[in-house]
C-alpha cells in the first residue's frame, strides 16, 4: 500500500487546483479513504509524473468520446494499450481506468485539460509530442480512425502550440503517408526534400530528446517507459531506412 499512498498523496496536492486535479479527485476519492490521509510528501519529479499519468488518460478519454460516446470497441482500444503497450500491473491499470472514466463523466473541457497539461510540460516539447503520438496510436489501434477523433487530436496538438509543419508530419505518419519511406521522413519531422545534413541533424536532435532516460528525467511517468522506448526505436528505424535509401 506504500506506493498507493505515495500516489494518492501527490494527487491530493494536484487536486488543490486545475481541471486535472478535479478529475483526479473524483477518480481517487474512495481510494483516498481506503489509503488514509497520512501520505509521503512527493518531490517535484513525482508530481510531474503524476500530472502526466492523470493528463494522459484524461486526454485519451476525450479522444475516445470524440464521436459523442465511448463504444465497447473504443474502450477496449484503451485497455489493450494499457496491457500491451504499457504492461501496467493490475493496480496501476485500475488507477488508469479510474482516471479515464472520471474524465468521461466530468464537465472539464478538453481545452482546459490540454492547457494545464501544456503548462506542466511547455519546456519539454518531446513529452508533449509523445502525448499526441500516444493519442494517435490508440486511435489507430484497429487501423481505423474517425474524422472526429483525428480532429480532436489535431485540436490537442494546436492547444500544445505545435507548428503547422509538425502537425502535418504527424498526419503523414498516421494515415496520409503513401509509403513506408514517406512515413520515415514524417517520423523525423522532415519531407523527402530534406538535405543529408538536415536528416542527420534531425536524427541527432530527436534521438537525444526521445531517449527514454531523458524523458523520465523530465517528468514522463515511468508507466509510459515502454511507449517512450518504442518511440525511440521508431526514430532509429526511420533514420536507418532513410540512410539505406540515400546510401549514406
Amino acid at each position: 500500500m506504500g506506493w498507493l499512498n505515495k500516489f494518492i498523496g501527490g494527487i491530493i496536492g494536484l487536486a488543490l487546483g486545475g481541471p486535472l486535479g478535479m478529475i483526479a479527485g473524483v477518480a481517487f476519492a474512495s481510494m483516498i479513504d481506503k489509503a488514509g490521509r497520512d501520505h509521503e510528501r512527493t518531490n517535484p519529479l513525482d508530481q510531474q509524473q503524476q500530472l502526466f499519468f492523470v493528463g494522459a488518460f484524461s486526454l485519451l478519454a476525450y479522444v475516445a468520446s470524440a464521436d459523442g460516446s465511448v463504444t465497447a470497441t473504443e474502450r477496449q482500444k484503451v485497455v489493450e494499450f494499457i496491457r500491451r503497450d504499457l504492461r501496467l500491473d493490475y493496480q496501476t491499470e485500475e488507477l488508469a481506468l479510474r482516471v479515464f472514466d472520471a474524465a468521461l463523466n466530468s464537465d472539464q473541457s478538453v481545452e482546459a485539460v490540454a492547457a494545464q497539461f501544456y503548462q506542466g510540460y511547455r519546456n519539454n516539447p518531446a513529452i508533449l509530442q509523445l502525448m499526441v503520438d500516444i493519442c494517435y496510436r490508440v486511435a489507430y489501434a484497429d487501423e481505423t480512425i474517425s474524422s472526429k477523433e483525428e480532429a480532436l487530436i489535431l485540436r490537442i496538438a494546436r492547444l500544445f502550440h505545435f507548428s503547422e509543419p509538425l502537425i502535418e508530419a504527424f498526419q503523414r505518419r498516421y494515415g496520409l503517408a503513401t509509403s513506408s519511406l514517406e512515413q520515415a521522413y514524417a517520423t523525423l519531422g522532415l519531407s523527402s526534400s530534406a538535405s543529408n545534413d538536415e536528416v542527420k541533424r534531425a536524427y541527432r536532435k530527436l534521438s537525444m530528446e526521445y531517449h527514454p532516460d531523458t524523458l523520465i528525467s523530465k517528468g514522463l511517468g515511468e508507466e509510459f517507459l515502454k511507449a517512450a522506448t518504442e518511440k525511440f526505436r521508431a526514430i532509429q528505424e526511420a533514420y536507418d531506412q532513410i540512410k539505406r535509401d540515400r546510401d549514406l
